[in-house]
């Protein structure tokens, strides 16, 4: 199927699309690699009046670390984010954008996109709610910072205001002795994921000091659980204790039951995940070389 007509619009700067969508507004989309946004006009599924590409928008697709804190442009490709240096400090970042989709997708799709059109099964929500990570939010009326979590309030529901444009991401560095790990289940390689786990702790003396649990699909935003969370914190990360806090957050979450698989196949895929994204974790903030990516069926 083709898109309904629309108005496409190309700007030069950043602020020339600032303008263009502080006029528009509702009426307008905003474009950037455009791998979740085409396939949904296709389908005609939020038709749109006025398209506003900003994919060729210089000095947005910077990776750059500035004291503890990573800087990720809105429009960095998922591909540039897998083979960075700079991310592959945090090896959830490149776990997470080197899974997604195929190389075609990876090399089109963007960060920004992958955030702001909150697809509860898309991978950057839950991996970017585990790092606390937050976004730089911009119109022009000038910007602001707003968590990921808070950021997403539901399926494909942000509170983005309609003149805003995300610009950039930004993940605190974790502390020395920490690890980090995404996992995700997929029928296949180009398939949204059936179910997402992330996992961020920091360890000190052989107990766990920090810890961040997120999983994906499992509801119409990524799932967290403070209790969950807690029985980790000051454990030794035993395999009992990780079993028991993988419980506590699957039971938290509601994963809806579709093609993709039942809601009781969900649940125990989201424990199975959790678990190895805790391992994962546990191994690399010891020091260890792990690697690690996607379970496919």
């Amino acid at each position: 199927m083709y898109p309904a007509p629309f108005n496409y619009h190309r700007p030069a700067t950043l602020d020339d699309a600032l303008g263009l969508l502080a006029k528009l507004r509702d009426d307008a989309n905003v474009l950037a690699g455009g791998q979740s946004l085409i396939p949904m006009l296709k389908l005609r599924l939020g038709d749109t009046d006025e398209i506003i590409d900003i994919g060729r928008l210089p000095n947005l697709a910077h990776i750059e670390q500035r004291g503890d804190t990573l800087h990720i442009g809105a429009l960095a490709r998922h591909a540039d984010i897998a083979a960075s240096d700079i991310a592959g400090q945090i090896p959830l970042l490149q776990e997470c954008a080197g899974g997604i989709a195929d190389k075609q997708v990876r090399n089109m799709g963007t960060i920004g996109g992958g955030v702001s059109i909150a697809d509860p099964s898309g991978d950057w929500p839950c991996a970017l709610q585990t790092l606390g990570a937050s976004v730089v939010c911009t119109s022009a009326r000038g910007q602001r910072s707003v968590t990921v979590e808070d950021l997403i309030l539901d399926s494909y529901t942000t509170s983005l205001a309609p003149d805003e444009i995300i610009t950039e991401v930004q993940v605190p560095m974790p502390p020395a002795n920490s690890g980090s790990a995404y996992v995700a289940f997929k029928r296949a390689a180009p398939c949204y994921p059936t179910a997402t786990a992330g996992v961020l702790i920091t360890m000190a003396d052989g107990k766990c000091v920090q810890v961040r649990l997120a999983i994906g699909g499992a509801g119409s935003t990524p799932v967290r659980s403070a209790e969950a969370e807690a029985v980790l914190r000051d454990s030794d990360m035993s395999e009992d204790t990780l079993a028991q806090a993988a419980d506590i957050i699957v039971s938290s979450s509601s994963p809806p039951p579709d093609a993709r698989g039942s809601e009781e196949f969900k649940r125990a895929m989201l424990r199975s995940l959790v678990i190895e994204a805790a391992e994962r974790s546990v191994a690399r903030s010891r020091g260890a070389s792990v690697t690690g990516g996607h379970r496919y069926a």
